[in-house]
């Protein structure tokens, strides 16, 4: 039984909500961050960069006080303005032919404990306890967790109800995206949407692992710190994104190895003969079209492996994951890399072109050899959520990417 609770959210004003929406800050480039800080004063980033007020770089306690006071600045300033009903609020992103429905809502660190919110990435602790740190600090988060949930008829005609009245927000940001939200504050209709999700048994993280076991942690300090803790203070929530799991979509990482770990050219391709069936291609870029086919580039060529499934052993969910099997069979064995998070003979790459930038990045030099593998799909990553288990670092690229600052959770 999944737990949604409406919340207070603080929102920027109507007139300003295009102007203070922002991509997540490692999406910029050094010169978009300059001029978007430069030329936009309303923009969140002003809060999460607060040391551009200074002309000064800052980190650490420095900084997460800063964002801080920048944050009560955006309130002194009626840029943001805090909500006097608790609500849900629905989001609409259209992108292309891409469009996702959601709900920004209040969900349980009790259900994050108990596995009725599953996860399918490991954690870092001391990124946990820095991200801990900085929601204690600055006593918001503007961030939500994006979540998956199987579909459900009733939810969806509650919210397809709900898009035919008149939206707080509708703008389009400069890259084309168009964007939607309603405040749903009808207690009949909350309650509804309460009832529905009780009735679904499980909600998937897609993106925001860390987001999430920050909250956890954060949320176990301060029952700690309060004894006269009841379970329904704000720290015991923390704000999520739900969206039905037909409206995700998924992308792949490539891998790319700037060596060869001594081998010849020769002496690599017999290695992997070992477990898959080498075809080299004469037509171009070439993507694998299937699961357990990857596509290599390695001296100005592309090759086509198949896997041997005979010498594989398919032992659970994860041992099935394409990205497991190159680490596998691959990565770690030949190639020598053993730690896929920090060995920094590894890098990956994702988006719209990227064999092309792959096949560019080797054909420069910057690195030996590359893979392409086929998206990870919704199903492989409920089945490894589901068993416990853990994917390796860079499985999926997942959309939808959510603005910041549309709607921020105080603790």
């Amino acid at each position: 039984m999944a737990r949604v609770k409406p919340f207070k959210a603080i929102r920027p004003t109507k007139d300003k909500a295009s102007f203070v929406a922002s991509r997540s800050y490692e999406e910029y480039s050094k010169e978009e961050l300059k001029s978007q800080l430069k030329f936009n004063p309303f923009s969140f980033l002003h809060i999460i960069n607060p040391g551009f007020k200074f002309h000064k770089s800052v980190a650490g306690k420095e900084r997460f006080k800063l964002v801080h006071n920048r944050y009560l600045e955006f309130l002194e300033e009626n840029i943001f303005q805090k909500d006097k009903e608790a609500s849900f609020y629905l989001y609409q992103i259209t992108k292309g032919n891409f469009k996702t429905l959601g709900l920004f809502c209040a969900c349980s660190v009790l259900d994050y404990q108990n596995d009725i919110i599953k996860k399918h990435e490991d954690t870092i602790q001391h990124r946990e306890k820095l991200f801990a740190n900085y929601l204690n600090t600055v006593g918001f988060n503007a961030e939500p967790v994006l979540m998956t949930y199987a579909k459900n008829e009733s939810i969806s005609t509650l919210l397809k109800n709900e898009t035919e009245q008149e939206p707080q927000y509708n703008f389009t940001t400069t890259d084309k995206i168009s964007h939607k939200l309603w405040k749903i504050v009808d207690k009949e209709t909350i309650e509804e949407l309460q009832t529905e999700f009780a009735k679904i048994n499980a909600l998937y993280i897609a993106d925001g692992h860390h987001r999430s076991a920050s909250s956890n942690l954060l949320a176990e300090k301060m029952k700690a710190d309060n004894t006269s803790h009841t379970g329904e203070e704000a720290y015991n929530f923390f704000m999520a994104y739900l969206i039905p799991e037909s409206e995700i979509r998924i992308y792949e990482f490539n891998r790319m190895v700037k060596d060869l770990n001594g081998y010849s050219k020769n002496e690599f391709l017999i290695k992997l003969d070992t477990y898959f069936r080498i075809e080299k291609k004469d037509d171009g870029l070439y993507k694998p079209t299937q699961k357990h086919h990857f596509s290599m580039y390695l001296d100005g060529e592309f090759y086509s492996l198949y896997l041997r499934k005979k010498v594989y052993d398919f032992t659970d969910a994860l041992s099935e994951l394409d990205t497991q099997i190159l680490y596998k069979t691959i990565l770690e064995p030949i190639l020598g890399i053993h730690d896929l998070r920090n060995d920094k003979r590894i890098s990956y790459g994702y988006g719209k072109h990227n064999v092309i930038k792959m096949k560019d990045s080797i054909d420069r030099g910057e690195f030996a050899v590359g893979f392409s593998l086929v998206p990870i799909n919704m199903t492989e990553i409920k089945a490894i959520a589901d068993a416990g288990l853990v994917m390796p670092p860079k499985s999926t690229y997942i959309e939808p990417k959510l603005r910041s600052g549309l709607s921020i959770y105080e603790f």
